[in-house]
């Protein structure tokens, strides 16, 4: 059973009938004991990154990810999510992640060309930079969906995928157990059920 953390953030129906529809039982849920019984975990977000670390520390959420973590359960970050898994954002201010992957979170404005659009909306190539069994199923080049005005960096050691917006950006991450994508594989078509059906199999 998968379990999509419900923290008061975020888009989770959409997620969650993508993964009923590769055949993945999935349940939206804010329960701990539900989390701590589920067998891999998603912690999905859109939004601003202090919000949605607020709402995790406030629910106690982020305790039970880091221990679920450190368990060695599978866990996945999307879009927002994703970044919530690196130590810090500077989105607005400093903020402090969760700290399970190294690496800070930074705005597209001023480090891209004045001419593209921020936020980054669309689909955009993956580019493979490290072999991970997250894209078993998909090939070199395939197009995903994004909606981010930030992006991660600093994150050599867990960036499997890279796309390109005016620069070269992290665009999945995966370091042992921990696993992130910045795009949206519910909004991403077949690739992105592909993507959702290699976490669930892992």
């Amino acid at each position: 059973m998968i379990a999509i953390i419900d923290y008061g953030v975020g888009n989770l129906f959409s997620l969650c009938s993508s993964l009923s529809s590769i055949g993945a039982q999935a349940v939206v849920t804010s329960d701990i004991e539900t989390i701590k019984s589920a067998d891999k975990l998603i912690l999905p977000g859109v939004g601003a990154f202090a919000d949605a670390a607020q709402k995790l520390r406030e629910s106690g959420m982020d305790i039970v990810v880091k221990e679920q973590a450190a368990a060695g359960k599978d866990i996945m970050g999307i879009c927002l999510g994703m970044q919530l898994l690196f130590e810090k954002s500077f989105e607005y201010g400093e903020h402090e992640g969760l700290g399970l992957l190294k690496g800070s979170v930074i705005p597209m404005e001023g480090t891209i060309p004045e001419n593209l659009k921020i936020p980054h909306i669309g689909w955009n190539a993956l580019h493979f930079a490290k072999p991970s069994g997250l894209f078993k199923y998909i090939n070199e080049n395939d197009c995903v969906y994004f909606v981010h005005s930030y992006y991660a960096t600093d994150c050599d050691d867990s960036v499997i995928a890279t796309t390109e917006y005016g620069k070269e950006m992290t665009a999945a991450v995966e370091l042992g157990n921990i696993k992130g994508c910045q795009f949206h594989p519910e909004k991403s078509g077949k690739v992105g059920l592909a993507i959702l059906k290699a976490f669930c199999e892992g």
